[in-house]
Formats: C-alpha cells, structure tokens, sequence
C-alpha cells in the first residue's frame, strides 16, 4: 500500500500520505461543495461522519464528526485513499491547453492560402463557399466579415483554407489572417455549430450515398494511402466520385484549394492518373476532375 497514515494535532482530522505528489493545488472540500474535482473527496463525504476533505501536496486530510472514532474508520479510509491515488482519481485537474500556432504557406492555386494549425481543428470537412452559407461556421462567417476579399473557406482536420474572390497580394495579408485565427482559436470561438452538417452539394450527396463497386474500392485506397496526404498538404481534398466501368474512367471530386486550381489538370494527369494506370493496370486509363 502506498498511502500511511500520519496523526495532526487536531484528533477529529487524520492525513493519509502518498508517496508521490497528488497535485500541485489546494483544495479543501465540504458536503455542500461541488466536487467532479475530485472523485475521492465525492466518495468519502458520502459517509454521515466525515465533515471535510483537504487535499494538497501529497496528502489527504479528513476531518470527522463524532459519531465514529478513529480507530474504527480510519484503515478503510485509508483503502479508499490508496485505491485512487492508484487509479491516479484524487483529483482531476483541468488539463492545460495546449496553445495554438498557426503558420500560413502558399498552395499551388494562387487564389488559395492554407493556415495550418498544431491542434485538431474537425474531424470532418467543412467548405463553407459563400457568405450565405457561412451561418452555421461561426469562423468562416468571421473571416469572410472582416475580409472582404475572402470568398470560400475550406476547412478539414488542422488547417484552414482560404480563397481569395480577387487577384491580391498575400504577403500583404496572409499575417494579418493569420493573427486574426489566431486570436480566435485562442479565445475559444467555435470553428462551426454543434451538430453542424456539411450541406451536400450535387457531388457530395452522391458521394454520402455511395456503394462502391470492388474496383472502386481498390481506388479509393490508392487516394487515401497515397494521395490524399499530398493533396491536404496543399490545402485540398480529393474523393472519388465514380467510376466508368466503359471508357475506363475515374471521376473525381476536388475541393479546397484543389477547386479550380490551375495546375490540378496537370496534378491529375502526371500525378494521380499516372499512378492509377501503374498501381491498377488496363483498370484505369483517365482520370477527370469535377470541382466541389
């Protein structure tokens, strides 16, 4: 056992003593308190003769009643003690949060600059493409208020694209945006509402209702495995839309700063269709792209 009981000078208060440090606070705890904080201080004032937790250091101090006496109490407090203090439930501190950096990098669509974030932004994508549909993405909405120029956002994992609506210089701009999320991220401003749904366009409702077929399947992994990393390094996303058993041709989805990006034809006729042909022989001959 890893937890020992010292006397105080007080006779109704016991301290039982870890051997390591249980937190670097204070906390003294009473029957009307809330206590999440700590689940051993939950648990012993459930009990009709403890009165009062306190917990700093690396003890616990009980203070009694006098309904019971010492000796007959303390070893199962003790127990109780030692059980959380081995399960690490003493107390539950808020963890700090780790704080936010942000660097902005050009993409190779010149309308589009990515900021890329050392935190999980969403687990899911987010294309808000006008200020319309930018009412339930509190940060797009943000940035398309207060930049004028800015006309889609693309958000997905830790990164932030956005798209300029006119020919500018991002040098001017790109560090002013980028303290501007900064600032938001770090005051806690949501990136997009709870329960928020991605409205599906043409593309992306086929995309939500897909079955794939067994070779479309065997593509899709190719893009996940291979491509799809690449393409959200430039600040895109790529989903197969479908496959033309006939003419041999994969059509796909582009979106973020893969959406009307003028070198994405030569992406996917060097990159993407050429690895296509290699990895899946006389399955794949074409690649097309339609944009999000």
């Amino acid at each position: 056992m890893r937890v020992y009981i010292e006397q105080t000078n007080q006779k109704s208060i016991l301290k039982f003593v870890c051997e390591e440090i249980i937190t670097a606070g204070s906390y003294e705890l009473g029957k009307n308190d809330v206590t999440q904080i700590s689940p051993l201080a939950q648990q012993l004032l459930s009990f009709p003769f403890v009165e009062r937790v306190f917990i700093t250091a690396n003890f616990v101090a009980v203070q009694k009643n006098e309904l019971v006496e010492w000796e007959d109490v303390a070893q199962e407090v003790k127990e109780i003690v030692n059980e959380h203090f081995e399960a690490g439930s003493i107390v539950k501190e808020p963890q700090k949060k780790e704080p936010y950096t942000l660097y902005a990098e050009m993409t190779p669509n010149p309308k589009v600059m990515r900021f890329v974030c050392n935190q999980l932004l969403t687990s899911q994508i987010i294309e808000v493409k006008s200020k319309e549909l930018a009412e339930q993405v509190p940060l797009a909405r943000a940035l398309m208020n207060n930049f004028d120029f800015i006309s889609e956002v693309f958000i997905s994992e830790n990164y932030i694209s956005v798209t300029a609506s006119e020919k500018i210089q991002w040098q001017d701009f790109a560090l002013e945006i980028r303290q501007y999320l900064l600032t938001y991220l770090q005051q806690g401003n949501p990136i997009a509402q709870e329960g928020y749904e991605q409205p599906a366009n043409e593309y992306e409702a086929k995309l939500k209702n897909k079955e794939y077929t067994s070779t479309e399947k065997q593509i899709q992994q190719i893009l996940d495995e291979y491509i799809k990393p690449a393409v959200a390094s430039d600040g895109g996303n790529i989903a197969l839309l479908e496959f033309n058993e006939e003419s041999k041709t994969a059509i796909m989805l582009l979106q973020g700063a893969c959406s009307g990006c003028p070198s994405s034809t030569v992406t996917l006729k060097n990159g993407i269709e050429t690895m296509l042909k290699e990895m899946l022989p006389n399955v794949v001959e074409k690649v097309e792209a339609v944009n999000g």
